[in-house]
């Protein structure tokens, strides 16, 4: 760390707030030029505090209040289409009605960035999280981070802009963060000086936006048949730079933060037999269950997945190559598919290796009930028993079910 960063990072302030306002924080920090943004459970607190940034003066940013999240979406895609750097913030039932839009964003390369607080769907109703939303715009080619504190909310709310607006990138970014279990969790959140934030993201300075003085240019136009396969398939050539543009980012995040990032957080990996893999907040229960697991003689470990989106493919076979079973746990049910999200992301990471460890796919903490060390300890067990560890092709083991869960 050269002496300028080490300067910075000790000139961070600590604050005690919620995973919302850190966003928020962060936002005011980044400046976006439009945010455009309509209230959901639980995702309203971030807006909240940034309304008042913006009615104190405090930022420069346009605020729109729109009448629905499809009009929150849309406002922020005309915005990047002009040439400016813009974001909003939503959760579940809002997500869903921004889904038309969110391939418009991607496929039209427009680095727009949402803040999700993740939250369940419904039928029945449910303002509690979980990652039915997250993974139901898994394909929709955003780029994704999923945070486990508001600490982590915070800083990938930094980088969001800095990694979306790479001119090898220019794709949307999302940064998820758990409905309640971040946003409304007070801690410790250490925050950057201004001006090393305004550094690091950077002006936002496209090279092709519609008010380009001198030059006329298209957006989202008609393609049919003739160059839309071609026009995808561009897209996710830049979807897979994103990964190592994310990792450049994370590392350059640190210099200035102290903080290390990384698009995959191991736990007790180096010589584990088994593994649990998950995303979000579950991150202190599944280590404490961890841990348990090994003062019982069970070399158990942990790989939480940071970088969901793309999915970082040979990093998660690399972290797992050692391991003989493999338990993945999924915040969200994939009614009638072979498998849940996450399990299929993983299982298709580590299907062409020799040796691949057993897998099974585990669910819990559906419509916000807490994920609980015991529901992780009860995964290990299964996973620790070589009869009970391979999972049945679209069968699902429910941690924390009130009949018990299956197997």
């Amino acid at each position: 760390m050269v002496a300028k960063d080490k300067k910075r990072a000790a000139a961070s302030q600590s604050l005690a707030i919620n995973g919302a306002e850190a966003v928020a924080y962060a936002m005011r920090q980044a400046e976006p030029d439009v945010v455009a943004a309509y209230p959901i459970t639980p995702q309203t607190l971030i807006i909240e505090k940034f309304s008042e940034y913006v009615a104190d003066g405090l930022v420069r940013t346009e605020f729109v209040e729109v009448e629905s999240e499809h009009a929150a979406m849309s406002a922020c895609i005309g915005a990047a289409v002009a040439g400016g750097r813009a974001a909003t913030a939503t959760a579940g039932p809002g997500l869903a009605l921004m889904f038309e839009m969110l391939s418009v964003a991607s496929g039209m390369r427009l680095p727009v960035v949402l803040h999700l607080a993740t939250r369940a769907f419904s039928a029945p109703l449910s303002i509690l999280c979980d990652h039915s939303d997250l993974m139901a715009m898994r394909e929709q080619g955003w780029i994704i981070m999923c945070g486990a504190n508001p600490q982590e909310a915070y800083d990938q709310a930094v980088l969001a802009h800095r990694i979306a607006e790479h001119p090898d990138v220019m794709l949307p970014f999302t940064n998820a963060l758990d409905g309640f279990g971040v946003t409304h969790v007070v801690e410790r959140v250490d925050v950057l000086p201004d001006d090393a934030v305004r550094e690091f993201v950077g002006e936002y300075q496209p090279e092709h936006y519609a008010l380009k003085p001198g030059v006329t240019q298209t957006f989202g136009a008609w393609a049919h048949r003739d160059y839309y396969f071609e026009l995808r398939a561009q897209t996710a050539e830049a979807f897979r730079n994103a990964l190592p543009v994310s990792e450049q980012a994370l590392a350059e995040f640190r210099e200035i933060s102290g903080r290390r990032l990384s698009i995959l957080e191991p736990y007790r990996l180096e010589d584990a037999e088994l593994a649990l893999v998950f995303l979000g907040s579950a991150d202190g229960a599944v280590k404490a269950a961890v841990d348990a697991a090994r003062d019982e003689g069970v070399r158990a470990g942990a790989l939480r997945v940071r970088l969901y989106r793309p999915f970082p493919v040979r990093a998660v076979a690399e972290a797992l190559s050692g391991v003989e079973a493999v338990g993945t746990l999924d915040r969200a049910l994939a009614i009638g598919s072979p498998g849940n999200g996450l399990f299929l992301d993983v299982a298709a990471s580590i299907a062409t290796r020799r040796g691949r460890p057993a897998m099974k796919s585990f669910v819990y903490g559906l419509g916000g009930r807490d994920p609980a060390k015991e529901h992780f300890d009860a995964a290990i067990e299964q996973l620790a028993d070589p009869e009970r560890r391979e999972g049945v092709p679209g069968m699902t083991a429910y941690l924390g079910l009130r009949d018990g869960g299956n197997e």
